[in-house]
């Protein structure tokens, strides 16, 4: 699969940090069984993001996730970055 990072952007819409959790596991499940998501939002300057460190089943599920999505690692997680729009989700 083609990085793209744009898919990521459907979930800017999300309002509330339950359906940008459900949104999330469902974009992620087509990799493979979510075994663990924690999710952490943050501001800088104007801009709000979502933290969202993820685990699945297997490294080579992970792999996949990262290389579709554009995302990263954060130590053993998958980290996905979601902007978010302004006055969305609380600061956690």
């Amino acid at each position: 699969m083609s990085a793209s990072p744009d898919r990521l952007q459907s979930l800017a819409g999300c309002g509330d940090a339950a359906s940008l959790r459900s949104a999330v596991g469902a974009l992620c499940a087509q990799f493979g069984k979510v075994l663990r998501m924690d999710i952490f939002t943050m501001a800088e300057a104007e801009k709000r993001r979502a933290l969202c460190l993820l685990r699945l089943e297997s490294p080579a599920q992970e792999n996949d996730l990262m290389a579709s999505l554009g995302a990263s690692r954060f130590g053993d997680d998958v980290l996905v970055i979601v902007d978010l729009p302004a006055g969305s989700l609380p600061i956690s």
